[in-house]
């Protein structure tokens, strides 16, 4: 029980992927200020959300305020999640074994 209070006090960092692109060196040593890169996600589709690189949620972009947010469509069980932020957690300590 212990062991579940202190993954609930655990701060772990949550990625919301906008989107992935593959892209040549070259081409990326030209980006500069200004540059654009154009993601193959079309603006209306769901972003996944990642905790400890796992996918624990999908959802909208959405403003709030002036920043942005994340209103959440689906997410996973909270087994599911406690897992992954423990994951992280071990990471944190360096507990996690080497891969």
């Amino acid at each position: 029980m212990s062991d579940v209070r202190a993954l609930l006090k655990l701060e772990v960092p949550v990625i919301v992927v906008v989107g992935e692109l593959d892209i040549r060196a070259g081409d990326l040593l030209a980006l500069g200020p200004g540059s654009i890169l154009e993601l193959p996600k079309r603006a209306d589709e769901q972003l996944e959300m990642l905790l400890n690189n796992r996918s624990i949620g999908a959802g909208s972009a959405v403003k709030v305020g002036e920043k942005f947010g994340l209103r959440l469509a689906a997410i996973g069980s909270p087994e599911d999640r406690l897992r992954a932020a423990a994951e992280s957690g071990e990471a944190r300590d360096g507990r996690a074994e080497a891969a």
